[in-house]
């Protein structure tokens, strides 16, 4: 029997890769990390996708991506952050997988992702920019079943342990 996938999604800066990587490790399934996997077939970053493409553009290539993963199961998938402005997407990865959603306060994306020169929404202020895009988004986080906070862990291994519990219920 095929098992279903394991979807993280949130914000950047939350531990969707680190904490993927460690559930990749502990269930023998592969790592998906959506943006790597778009900016390989797309041939170019995701910087470079928003400046010469647009951002609708990249959000109609990761339309396209969630409708491939979530036809397939036994992955781990990592999502880019914006994944939670279409419904569809979450509404499509919620048929086939567990989808959590990893959360953390500003002042702790802020502190992960502050030399981080990959992230095409945070140009300028990042302080203000986390802030707004944070609570932008904050419903749409919300509105996902199952969410862990990550602010202030200094550790991801508890994080993975805990969405191992909620996808294995009966596992020690």
């Amino acid at each position: 029997m095929s098992k279903q996938n394991i979807v993280l999604v949130g914000f950047m800066g939350t531990g969707k890769t680190t904490v993927g990587r460690l559930l990749s490790e502990q269930t023998g399934m592969p790592l998906v990390d959506m943006d790597a996997l778009i900016e390989e077939r797309a041939g170019k970053t995701i910087n470079e996708i928003f400046a010469e493409d647009g951002e609708p553009h990249f959000r109609k290539l990761e339309r396209e991506m969630v409708q491939e993963l979530a036809s397939q199961n036994s992955q781990v998938i990592s999502t880019g952050g914006g994944i939670v402005l279409n419904p569809d997407n979450i509404a499509d990865f919620e048929k086939t997988g567990l989808v959590v959603c990893l959360l953390a306060d500003a002042e702790t994306v802020l502190d992960r992702v502050r030399h981080d020169s990959t992230r095409p929404l945070l140009v300028g202020d990042k302080e203000t920019r986390i802030t707004e895009l944070l609570e932008t988004r904050k419903p749409l986080y919300e509105a996902i079943t199952h969410s862990i906070d990550t602010s202030g862990r200094p550790s991801p291994i508890p994080t993975a342990q805990e969405i191992i519990r909620l996808y294995e219920p009966n596992s020690p």
